[in-house]
């Protein structure tokens, strides 16, 4: 792995977990559903865009077009919009925490549902992982946060899972990647604009916090970040950028204590490095099975 691909995965990581944070912020003065369909309209228009001015065009391979659909679906109106709804009544350091279990449940069900082969490396970080992400639940939940946003951030990440396991063996392969960005951002704002229209008031707080997390929230991590991740799994491969994954519970819980001022216990502190160093132990397992 060579400098400028740890950089993009240092990147990535950060503008990732970042999301959290500003997502809580946009959903303490707008509809979350309503905002987020709007945030991926804008998204969509503007990485097209680029696509465009880049000579791409809109000509897929059919793996591509499956990701659109797929991702479009799973990851941005699925995972997000339940984290954007749950983000109501938990905190954005908690919401990164379980949406970093990501990692852990695509190696579970892999092995479970598929046979995949998993290390004794890896079965520790399996545990390890889980038992951190239990460990912190179980405290927070103690201390009163709410069990339903809880519940659908678990959904969120159970989504995109499924998402990621629907993908196996679909490299994506064929150029246009940011046109391919751009189009799933799409897929993700008709499905959300649909239940947004059906179930919210549109109510909102205009505030310069909910312009400024309204922009930062659409331009990095909703398309710079997932350009980066594009670019990333092509230069290094998939199982090597999901190991990036390991300093999203770090970087998450970093970026809502210091804006947002979430306070962390001692529970969360040790959840947090057992989640890490799980998530790490799992992806170096799965990178040690990779053929010569």
């Amino acid at each position: 792995m060579d400098i400028r691909a740890i950089l993009m995965g240092l990147a990535f990581a950060f503008m990732w977990s970042s999301a959290f944070t500003s997502a809580r912020m946009i959903v303490a003065d707008a509809p979350p559903l309503t905002a987020l369909a709007a945030r991926f309209a804008l998204s969509g228009v503007i990485a097209c865009a680029i696509a465009l001015a880049m000579g791409q065009s809109w000509r897929l391979t059919r793996a591509q077009w499956r990701a659109v659909v797929i991702f479009g679906i799973c990851q941005n109106a699925l995972y997000l919009g339940l984290n954007f709804v749950a983000m109501q009544w938990v905190e954005a350091s908690l919401a990164a925490i379980i949406a970093s279990s990501m990692p852990l449940l695509v190696a579970g069900f892999g092995w479970a549902l598929f046979g995949d082969k998993v290390r004794p490396l890896g079965i520790a970080g399996l545990v390890a992982g889980m038992a951190g992400v239990a460990l912190i639940m179980g405290s927070r939940l103690s201390g009163g946060t709410d069990l339903g946003g809880v519940a659908l951030c678990l959904l969120g990440s159970l989504a995109l899972t499924v998402a990621t396991l629907s993908m196996r063996g679909a490299t994506g392969g064929g150029g246009n990647v940011m046109m391919v960005v751009g189009l799933q951002m799409f897929v993700g704002a008709a499905a959300l604009a649909v239940v947004a229209v059906a179930t919210e008031p549109f109510v909102v707080n205009w505030t310069p916090r909910l312009a400024g997390a309204f922009l930062y929230t659409t331009l990095v991590p909703g398309v710079l970040a997932t350009w980066v991740w594009f670019l990333l799994v092509g230069r290094i491969g998939t199982i090597r950028a999901s190991t990036f994954h390991f300093l999203n519970p770090f970087f998450g819980v970093a970026v809502a204590a210091v804006l947002l001022g979430e306070r962390l216990g001692w529970a969360d502190v040790v959840g947090v490095l057992v989640i890490a160093g799980g998530i790490l132990a799992v992806q170096l397992s799965r990178q040690a099975d990779r053929p010569a």
